[in-house]
């Protein structure tokens, strides 16, 4: 701990800046927020990736360097990154960077000691050295859980030998109760690391957050209309944000298919990831011309970019109900957007959009729910909605409030 008080800390996470969303976008915000409070932030990465499963033009070719970014110390390590993502090339892509990051490792159990070493997850398995390193120099670990990575991949099928599955729930479970606290980012989320037989007292609550100063409502002339080529008069259904297996957003071509006709309703596709081609090829082989792929906008863009929406998608598989939690959501509420959610009851994301009464829920994995969210949105005055979801941006959302918070639970205890 340095004499103010303030401590040192050290963040493992595969995903970092300048990666524009994701977990690497949250990461980096957390990191350099507590540096900009005078703590003494690390961070082992890798280098930038995500969502184009492509290492950055500005990191490719390099090995292990270090950079410091808004005050973080940065050390980034190579790994394998896979062109086609399977579940076989994910694991050797993950196991990767476990064996990428062994340098850094070993350079930090004999310096100085951190006063805290946090962990952010999925991987899931990226967890056993930052334990290792907490419990050899006797300091405190947080394994911070973005995804429950294993039930993921389990309840989507994209592992399906069970006796691997078994090892990978097995050691899983002894990183949360070797480790400390462990903190997620929904409440469905906590629940479920509690069903895993972690004490309650262990599990806290960090969500993500948004900055809502920079984050806003912009008038309609002010958004990216006109650089997208769309009329301010026309209709447009915005799924902007990671393009992967989780979301099953085959189901907007399938929508965008019964608004053929209707040349005034333009389904707009802005993001990168593994489904990226597949959706392309389908909108191709359809002759869609309603729908239209842009990629990931630079992060000061994203107000102007959410503001040409009529309608935010925010869809993901019944499987993946609480085990993962939209980051993108966060931006669309600071937006003031009226934003379509396909949710299970019972679920965090299902009571929070109820209970706050800012937004369309619809079931799951259902073209024809999709299709009436869509003609209800376009048709019915749903400014109550659009001014809730701001409402609940400025009030839960802030990043000093929440990041504030989970400052002072690192400074409770030494």
């Amino acid at each position: 701990m340095n004499a103010n008080g303030k401590k040192r800390i050290l963040i493992y996470g595969i995903n970092y800046a300048p990666e524009l969303t994701g977990i690497g976008k949250y990461t980096a915000e957390l990191a350099a927020w507590l540096a900009s409070h005078e703590h003494d932030v690390n961070v082992i990465t890798a280098h930038p990736y995500y969502p184009d499963w492509e290492v950055h033009p500005s990191h490719k070719g390099k090995w292990w360097t270090r950079e410091v970014l808004d005050g973080v110390k940065v050390f980034r390590c190579p790994l394998y990154v896979p062109k086609n993502v399977t579940s076989i090339k994910r694991i050797l892509h993950e196991f990767s960077f476990l064996l990428g990051i062994l340098p850094w490792w070993f350079m930090t159990l004999f310096q100085k000691k951190f006063d805290v070493v946090l962990c952010i997850s999925p991987p899931f398995h990226i967890g056993i050295l930052p334990l290792l390193y907490a419990k050899i120099r006797g300091v405190r670990f947080i394994n911070h859980i973005q995804d429950l990575q294993v039930d993921v991949a389990k309840d989507l099928g994209m592992i399906k030998n069970r006796h691997f599955l078994k090892l990978m729930f097995a050691l899983e479970k002894a990183i949360f109760d070797w480790g400390g606290q462990v903190s997620t980012i929904s409440e469905g989320m906590q629940r479920k690391i509690q069903a895993k037989g972690i004490a309650t007292s262990k599990v806290i609550l960090f969500p993500n957050w948004v900055d809502s100063g920079l984050i806003c409502p912009l008038s309609r002339e002010l958004s990216l209309r006109k650089e997208f080529g769309i009329n301010n008069d026309d209709k447009v259904v915005l799924y902007s944000g990671n393009l992967g297996e989780k979301q099953g957003l085959e189901i907007i071509i399938e929508v965008a298919k019964l608004y053929k006709e209707q040349s005034n309703i333009h389904f707009v596709i802005c993001g990168s990831g593994g489904g990226r081609d597949k959706l392309i090829k389908s909108a191709k082989e359809l002759g869609l011309s309603n729908v239209k792929f842009y990629p990931l906008q630079p992060y000061e863009n994203l107000s102007a970019l959410l503001a040409m929406a009529d309608i935010h998608l925010v869809l993901q598989k019944k499987s993946a109900s609480d085990l993962v939690m939209p980051s993108k959501l966060t931006g669309i509420l600071a937006a003031a957007g009226c934003v379509i959610v396909s949710a299970v009851p019972g679920t965090t994301l299902h009571d929070v959009i109820t209970n706050h009464r800012m937004g369309i829920l619809i079931e799951p994995e259902n073209v024809a729910a999709l299709a009436q969210g869509i003609e209800t949105a376009l048709h019915e005055d749903l400014n109550i909605l659009r001014n809730n979801a701001r409402a609940y941006a400025q009030k839960y959302l802030t990043k000093n409030t929440i990041i504030g918070n989970f400052e002072t639970n690192l400074l409770a205890t030494a």
